[in-house]
């Protein structure tokens, strides 16, 4: 079975904020094969999450898998509030890259 990284599925791979304490992770799959492909494979998991985004996996706070829009959302914990001190991505629009690195076995 190919290997292939999460982009060369997905439309849309992008995060922003849930919240002033929340981040959510956007993940949206051009076909239904891929969307089923990526659900069947567990790629986006609490430990996975939590691995990419160097937080604990009790920090991984939901995943949802939504199948009418071939999609699956992922919401941490922010380490920061938004505008907080210290904090730079205020609408969290910046924080999807570890994504981009993930890869799955395509049947």
């Amino acid at each position: 079975m190919p290997v292939i990284k999460l982009p060369e599925i997905a439309s849309v791979i992008r995060s922003k904020n849930s919240g002033p304490y929340e981040l959510t992770l956007d993940i949206i799959f051009k076909d239904q094969k891929s969307f089923e492909a990526a659900c069947r494979s567990q790629i986006v998991n609490q430990s996975t999450i939590a691995k990419l985004y160097g937080i604990q996996e009790d920090e991984v706070i939901g995943i949802v898998e939504f199948s009418p829009a071939y999609a699956i959302k992922a919401t941490i914990i922010r380490p920061y509030p938004s505008g907080a001190l210290g904090e730079t991505d205020v609408y969290g629009a910046q924080q999807h890259a570890p994504l981009l690195d993930l890869e799955l076995e395509m049947d």
